[in-house]
């Protein structure tokens, strides 16, 4: 499992963005009720635990003092979680976005009542693509100045090297 490509993100936003503008230019808008305010709550209540975790993980895989070793299951746990969070971020930052855009070309009450909650969501999703791959980039195991000065195969033993 390779590290997440940001070009992987920006196709994934722009199809959003893209299907949200066609949708609500189209025909979705006169039916739909305000934009709510819960998605991003949950954005952004979601980017700040995974920058939290991603701090933490840090600290505990650097072995800093006062922070316990980590278990490398959990770490394995939240690259994953960090990869689907990054893609759905992107997903939900591209929807936003196309909404967001449409909605400052609209020029009617209900558009611009809707531009709040949409700028909103579009910050809270691009947080949280951040703060994925933030956590993403700290499950990586430090290098360390040993690995540079070995040649492939040596190893170390209580002796010296073999």
């Amino acid at each position: 499992m390779g590290p997440t490509r940001i070009s992987t993100l920006v196709v994934a936003g722009l199809g959003a963005a893209a299907v949200a503008w066609l949708l609500i230019s189209s025909f979705y808008y006169d039916v739909v009720p305000r934009l709510p305010w819960l998605p991003v709550v949950t954005l952004a209540g979601l980017a700040v635990l995974e920058g939290y975790a991603a701090v933490n993980t840090r600290n505990r895989i650097e072995r800093r003092p006062g922070r316990d070793p980590v278990n490398p299951l959990l770490v394995a746990r939240f690259v994953v979680l960090a990869k689907a969070s990054a893609l759905a971020g992107a997903i939900f930052a591209g929807f936003y976005a196309g909404l967001t855009g449409w909605l400052f070309v609209e020029r009617t009450n209900a558009a611009v009542g809707d531009r709040p909650a949409g700028g909103a969501g579009l910050l809270a999703s691009l947080a949280l693509v951040a703060a994925a791959l933030w956590l993403e980039r700290s499950c990586r195991v430090p290098e360390q100045e040993d690995d540079e000065d070995r040649e492939p195969g040596d190893r170390e033993t209580p002796r010296g090297r073999l």
